[in-house]
């Protein structure tokens, strides 16, 4: 027999047998419990493990049932966060058994989203199914009962205030290198683009240094070798599509459908902008060659629509066809698993923010799971080119180039979603809004929002975490934060505290059961014996 006192917040156990109760009873705060894990073999029991690894409980075991009415009345008191069960279930449909998998995607959920003219002839109710189909395989499996990580309901404190600051100006640029060219107090610098971002004149040079394509150690000498040979690297590359005769094309079916999916693309992106406005446009024949040469860089991948989102801003900001190419390349280098014909990448952020909104707001969270929206659907296009339609262009490159440093932590632009979602909420909880609702509401913030009240709201929040005590390990998880550090006070007034990256994870022996640590923030059960279900470790 098992007993829950909400009460006194505690867990009791004990034996049905008269004489033996006291024997075998006990009690636990549920504060001091740090995961639960379920098994089964043959009956369902549950194990408690104790934030204090000194002491153990005995298992409950529920030989007649009630194993999920026990963990529905330990919900009321704690937080309970899956850690294993994200079964992978994803139906095959169309869109990603087509060539290019993800595009078909993509493309649907660009046409959804944006309002096209099919779109308004399309059912509000046509949309909510479609987009359920588009990414299933989100929902916890519901055939066993999986291991929770217990999160008690814990009060974050108040949410710092945080100010921002002017862009970065040419002059405070120059003063950072030393006579060489070579970069100095690089974290320092890469704070200060962090609160306010870049002036324009500087971007086409930090760009190239924020991206990666140029070390922060390297001299200016040094860079133009570097560029020397990354020109040689690219037009090489660009010859080998170029030199494809049509009756070479004819024969190969993915180059023929790469080009005909940019052709198309680079006729509707940005076209009100300047920069690739207007017929002929000499900007829209390089956003063309540069894609098609990235399908000689990337074979596998190619091209996939959205991809042409992420290259238009940094072919505007350097105007030069090859250094633009090695910053999309070094761009795609963190965005490559958005695209993948597995979804994997959107899958896991799209858990991964389920995951912190849980934490920053448990009421509006369990209000979008009433609405069929805990997995946060809605949110699909800001991940899929980082809020690239979302934002007026100038914002969007502001945006990025925060983004970029690196700061306060990983998976930052998480945050990014969370301070919008924020902001909303109150209009979403009053206006009792459903699916649909919710759906076009968030569509329509399009070009509504301002960046640097986002970027404020969103690093206030990475402070609140980050000073949060007993911060639960999927979070820590999620953001890069070693648990040692969370609590502590922040260093630098009116800036976000420095954070350290957690250590890549190991792997584990092949031949040991156990739960370990990706680098996306979730948890891989590596195997599961005895019908038992691993469910965290910390």
């Amino acid at each position: 027999r098992a007993v829950l006192s909400r009460e006194r917040c505690s867990v009791s156990g004990s034996l049905n047998h008269g004489h033996e109760r006291s024997r075998w009873a006990f009690s636990v705060s549920v504060g001091d419990l740090r995961s639960v894990t379920v098994k089964v073999e043959g009956w369902s029991f549950l194990l408690l493990k104790l934030k204090d690894c000194r002491s153990s409980l005995p298992a409950l075991h529920f030989h007649q049932g009630g194993s999920t009415d026990f963990l529905d009345s330990l919900r009321r008191v704690a937080l309970l966060s899956p850690r294993v069960c994200f079964q992978q279930k994803f139906r095959k449909d169309p869109y990603v058994t087509t060539l290019g998998g993800f595009s078909k995607v993509t493309n649907y959920i660009f046409d959804a989203f944006r309002g096209t003219e099919e779109q308004h002839q399309r059912p509000p109710e046509e949309v909510a199914d479609l987009l359920t189909e588009v990414i299933p395989g989100l929902e916890i499996n519901q055939q066993e009962e999986p291991g929770f990580e217990v999160i008690t309901r814990m009060d974050l404190g108040p949410r710092p205030e945080v100010s921002r600051r002017p862009p970065l100006s040419a002059e405070d640029w120059t003063k950072h290198q030393d006579p060489e060219g070579r970069m100095l107090s690089i974290s320092k610098l890469k704070h200060l683009i962090f609160k306010g971002g870049l002036c324009h004149a500087v971007r086409k040079e930090a760009w190239k240094f924020l991206l990666g394509y140029f070390p922060w150690d390297s001299t200016l000498e040094e860079r133009k070798v570097l560029q020397r040979d990354k020109t040689d690297e690219y037009f090489r590359m660009k010859l080998q599509w170029k030199s494809v005769s049509e009756e070479q094309e004819r024969r190969n079916s993915r180059l023929r459908d790469y080009r005909s999916l940019i052709e198309k693309d680079v006729n509707r992106t940005d076209r009100t902008n300047r920069f690739y406005e207007g017929m002929d446009n000499p900007g829209l024949v390089l956003l063309h060659d540069i894609l098609m040469t990235y399908c000689m860089y990337d074979f596998d991948l190619g091209y996939v629509q959205g991809m042409s989102d992420l290259l238009s801003p940094i072919l505007y900001v350097m105007e030069n066809e090859v250094d633009a190419f090695w910053c999309f390349v070094s761009f795609m280098d963190q965005m490559h698993q958005n695209f993948e014909e597995q979804m994997q990448g959107m899958k896991t952020q799209l858990i991964q923010l389920s995951t912190l909104l849980r934490l920053l707001d448990l009421t509006f969270w369990n209000y979008l799971e009433s609405q069929d929206s805990g997995y946060l659907y809605f949110c699909f296009r800001w991940l899929l080119i980082r809020f690239k339609r979302e934002l007026s262009f100038q914002d969007v490159l502001r945006l990025w180039e925060v983004m970029w440093t690196g700061l306060p932590c990983q998976n930052f632009h998480l945050l990014v979603c969370c301070s919008i979602l924020d902001s909303e909420k109150q209009k979403i909880m009053e206006e009792n809004y459903g699916f649909n609702e919710i759906l076009k509401h968030i569509n329509e913030l399009s070009m509504k929002l301002d960046v640097e009240e986002i970027l404020q709201k969103a690093e206030g929040i990475s402070q609140q975490i980050h000073r949060c005590k007993d911060l639960p390990q999927s979070i820590s998880s999620i953001l890069g934060l070693e648990p040692d550090l969370c609590g502590s006070d922040p260093t630098h007034s009116g800036a976000c505290p420095p954070l350290r990256p957690r250590p890549p994870p190991r792997r584990p022996d092949a031949h040991t059961s156990t739960s370990t640590s990706t680098s996306n923030g979730l948890l891989r059960a590596s195997s599961a014996h005895n019908g038992c279900t691993v469910a965290f470790s910390s």
